[in-house]
């Protein structure tokens, strides 16, 4: 027993000085988790922020086509004005030279010619027509090239006024992208750190339970007695058919895709599963609604990013996390095949692509059962 015990005091102190060292590497550890949530802060407002200038992008878009058919529509009237303008310049040549072929004849000539009054009141009230119809002529001209200058005008304004307006918001989201990626890196460089970390702290805590239980057991000698799929069909527009609790087994899934991630999957080693999938899709593609409904949440939430649910009735819900762009906002109806959004990585996912969940009073269901990939 006395050969025994220093062994045993050798060991104790060693032990010591490991706690010690995890302690220390914990509240690293604690201190590195905070800053990632700083980050992830100022990652959330970034993505908001470009959230909304794709969906303001998209609006201006919108209202930029609307303009060209307005521009459209204006270069109609113009040629029809200037058509118009040729046909009364045309008319006006027409009654100069009837004029001239008249012998250009004055007033006073015709009253002291002598000949037949009658005839000669015809001619003066001829004359007066002509003149009359002259002085008309060159009034609607002027009007018409008015308007023709007019509508110019207002084109070159339109034109001018959309140029200026797409590319200040393609400024600001450019602004707005580049800070996304510097706090995209500040992420990834914490997010490595505290991987690091952590994976120090497993081994320490292992070679701790060795150390534990090689103490334990010198003190009893001491002492007496799963292949990838893909999705490639998306919802139909439009196809609403009957109330959600009936489309089990029916709906489409929201995006084209690889499926990884599947629900009921251990989430590496946090001892949580999965309770949605995650469809592994390009950048920037269409997220659609899978059935009808009601936009109930479209915000940036911890974890998921640009978050969209769906309220489907009879307590129904379906979740889009980890979007680019939100298109929809909360209050807006949807139909089957609505673009509601847009793929991306938000919330610090690092692959490109769309969480979906199903959920009905609360508790998640395994989206796979209630689509079909056909």
């Amino acid at each position: 027993m006395i050969g025994a015990n220093p062994a045993r005091s050798a060991d104790k102190p060693e032990l010591d000085a490991l706690r010690e060292r995890i302690e220390a590497l914990k509240q690293t550890l604690t201190g590195a988790e905070e800053n990632r949530s700083e980050a992830s802060d100022g990652l959330r407002a970034s993505e908001r922020g470009v959230s909304e200038a794709n969906r303001t992008l998209r609006n201006i878009g919108a209202r930029r086509r609307a303009a060209q058919a307005d521009l459209i529509r204006v270069g109609e009237q113009l040629r029809s004005l200037e058509a118009a303008i040729a046909s009364q310049q045309r008319q006006l040549g027409q009654l100069l030279a009837m004029r001239y072929v008249s012998g250009q004849q004055d007033y006073l000539r015709l009253l002291l010619s002598g000949r037949d009054p009658n005839q000669t009141a015809r001619d003066l009230h001829y004359y007066g027509y002509i003149s009359r119809a002259q002085a008309n002529f060159i009034r609607a001209l002027r009007k018409n090239l008015a308007g023709l200058a007019e509508l110019a005008r207002e084109a070159r304004g339109k034109s001018a006024e959309l140029a200026e307006l797409e590319a200040r918001q393609r400024e600001g989201r450019k602004e707005l992208l580049a800070q996304q990626a510097e706090r995209r890196k500040v992420l990834a460089r914490l997010a490595t750190q505290i991987r690091s970390q952590r994976r120090e702290i497993k081994s320490l805590q292992r070679d701790e339970a060795r150390l534990s239980r090689l103490v334990a057991e010198l003190a009893k000698i001491i002492s007496p007695a799963g292949g990838a799929q893909r999705n490639e069909k998306l919802p139909e527009t439009g196809h609403d058919a009957g109330v959600f609790a009936s489309l089990e087994g029916k709906l489409r899934l929201p995006a084209r895709g690889e499926l990884i991630n599947r629900f009921g999957s251990p989430r590496s080693d946090s001892g949580l599963r999965w309770k949605g999938l995650f469809i592994r899709s390009a950048s920037g593609q269409e997220v659609r609604s899978v059935a009808a409904g009601r936009v109930v949440f479209a915000e940036w939430m911890r974890g998921f990013g640009n978050l969209m649910i769906i309220d489907h009735g009879q307590s129904y819900l379906t979740i889009y996390g980890n979007n680019e762009a939100l298109l929809k906002q909360v209050g807006d109806a949807v139909r089957t095949g609505d673009a509601v959004a847009t793929v991306g990585n938000s919330g610090g996912n690092q692959d490109s692509g769309l969480y979906f969940e199903i959920r009905h009073q609360g508790k998640a269901f395994d989206p796979l059962r209630w689509v079909s990939l056909k």
